[in-house]
């Protein structure tokens, strides 16, 4: 799955709603007009996503996503996504997207990621999501989370 940032966005949103029934967080009085622009470059949580490759590739990235990890769009996109944990935590996180694999979706996750300076740092209230396009396909998967925990919920 290739595609330009933006272009990626009604994919994340349909299937978050598919599996949570609601949209992604955003303000209430956003028009709808500007919801993918505020997702991308606003949001105060972190939006990811990666294909359905054998050794999954990031596809999509927010700013908030690319200010946690460091790195900068060009290097992020195309990186195995197993890259966001350190070697010690990949085998949760792979457990992890293995059970989103069979759920759908799992939300409520904390764990741990690294950044691009081998830098640890905690995610919060995650919630993780299989892509699917209309006929059910799964076309990979994508990850939301707070940076921090005093904004859990929170949006501007």
């Amino acid at each position: 799955m290739s595609a330009t940032d933006l272009s990626l966005l009604p994919l994340l949103e349909a299937s978050y709603r598919l599996w949570l029934g609601q949209p992604l967080p955003r303000p209430a009085d956003l028009p709808e007009a500007d919801v993918f622009a505020w997702l991308h470059e606003r949001a105060p949580y972190a939006l990811l996503a990666h294909g359905s490759e054998s050794d999954p590739l990031f596809c999509y990235v927010n700013e908030q996503a690319l200010s946690c990890f460091g790195y900068p769009r060009d290097e992020f996109i195309g990186m195995p996504s197993r890259f966001s944990a350190s070697p010690k935590d990949r085998d949760e996180r792979q457990r992890l997207m293995e059970a989103v694999g069979r759920q759908g979706y799992a939300s409520g996750y904390e764990g741990w990621r690294v950044d691009k300076a081998g830098e640890a740092f905690q995610i919060h209230d995650g919630v993780v999501w299989n892509l699917v396009d209309a006929q059910g396909t799964r076309l990979g998967q994508a990850a939301l989370f707070w940076p921090d925990p005093q904004r859990i919920g929170q949006v501007d």
